[in-house]
């Protein structure tokens, strides 16, 4: 579990971390370098996985051997499974990496929302729903790994 208290935001709990692939994780289907450390390395203090509707089919293949559970969404509106896969979690407990529209909702569900600007953008919808923005997956995951890190960037 991440645990940091946070003036004004309050205690942070975390046991679970939820995350996008295509734009968050990987750009055109391919993980970013540095994210599979990194997922390791949190995979030691929570649990993770991973939601995407796998735009480039290569999801399960670039995450493997990693300890995320992997869910690939089937046709119709991704941003309420994602929401509510992130409600069946314990959305108290949960913190969520995305950028997509189809992001928002577990974004706005979740007790941590972090939204990444790299290659894809970011929707603006999706912006709003943010706690923290920030420029890189890499960067988000050493919050993560750095909880402390967030005590600046969100007290009052």
């Amino acid at each position: 579990m991440l645990r940091v208290d946070i003036p004004g935001f309050g205690p942070l709990r975390i046991e679970s971390v939820v995350l996008d692939f295509n734009g968050t994780l990987a750009i055109d289907g391919r993980l970013i370098p540095g994210v599979r450390d990194r997922l390791s390395r949190l995979a030691r203090s929570v649990t993770l996985g991973v939601l995407t509707a796998d735009t480039f089919g290569k999801a399960r293949s670039a995450l493997r051997g990693l300890p995320c559970e992997v869910t690939i969404l089937g046709r119709g509106a991704h941003d309420r499974a994602k929401a509510a896969h992130v409600r069946r979690l314990g959305a108290a407990r949960c913190a969520c990496i995305g950028n997509g529209r189809n992001d928002r909702l577990m974004l706005r569900a979740a007790a941590l929302a972090i939204v990444v600007l790299q290659a894809e953008g970011a929707a603006s919808e999706t912006l709003r729903e943010a706690d923290i923005v920030i420029p890189d997956v890499r960067d988000a995951l050493d919050l993560l790994l750095e909880p402390r890190r967030m005590v600046a960037t969100l007290r009052r």
